[in-house]
């Protein structure tokens, strides 16, 4: 089941979904609207390799100039908002007027987990070379209400990769898997 803006609002006021910076204007009728942080982020080498630490340069998005980004490079972005969800699936998705300049948010990692604590890194691609801008909607959260029990929170899993806060992309950490 899906959370509408009253249910989403009684978590809020419980503690249980957390939004920085919250704006009531952001709340949809069944959704919450993220923006495009101030930085984003690329893949040093041209090839990267799942066995290790693919390294990233991250750079600010000009205030007003913005940035142009361009087809065949992946970048990783961030959300403005720091959001906390401890009794919801939180799942992401791009805002249809986004996903229209040819810009897609994510691509497998829709989906976060009860008790993930953090500003969400985005995987940006696009089709074509399209001009972006820092604090510009970006995406929508949706919440998703959880049957049963929670075993282990993500923010208290020994596994977790990416519970270490921060406001900047954070790259891949498949690295860190024992496979």
């Amino acid at each position: 089941m899906i959370l509408t803006d009253q249910q989403i609002l009684a978590e809020i006021e419980k503690g249980t979904i957390i939004i920085e910076p919250y704006d009531r204007s952001c709340l949809g009728t069944n959704s919450y609207d993220v923006h495009l942080g101030p930085y984003l982020a690329t893949y040093r080498d041209g090839v990267l390799d799942a066995r290790k630490h693919n390294e990233i340069d991250v750079f600010e998005i000009h205030e007003t100039e913005g940035f142009v980004l361009q087809p065949g490079t992946l970048y990783l972005g961030v959300t403005q908002e720091y959001t906390e969800t401890h009794a919801t699936v939180p799942f992401l998705e791009g805002k249809s007027s986004v996903g229209r300049l040819g810009i897609d948010i994510h691509a497998t990692a829709g989906k976060g987990d009860v008790g993930f604590c953090n500003h969400w890194t985005l995987e940006i691609s696009v089709s074509m070379p399209v001009r972006v801008y820092r604090h510009m909607p970006i995406g929508q959260l949706i919440y998703f209400a959880v049957q049963g029990d929670v075993a282990t929170l993500y923010n208290h899993k020994q596994s977790a990769k990416y519970n270490d806060r921060t406001d900047k992309p954070v790259e891949s950490m498949m690295w860190k898997n024992k496979w």
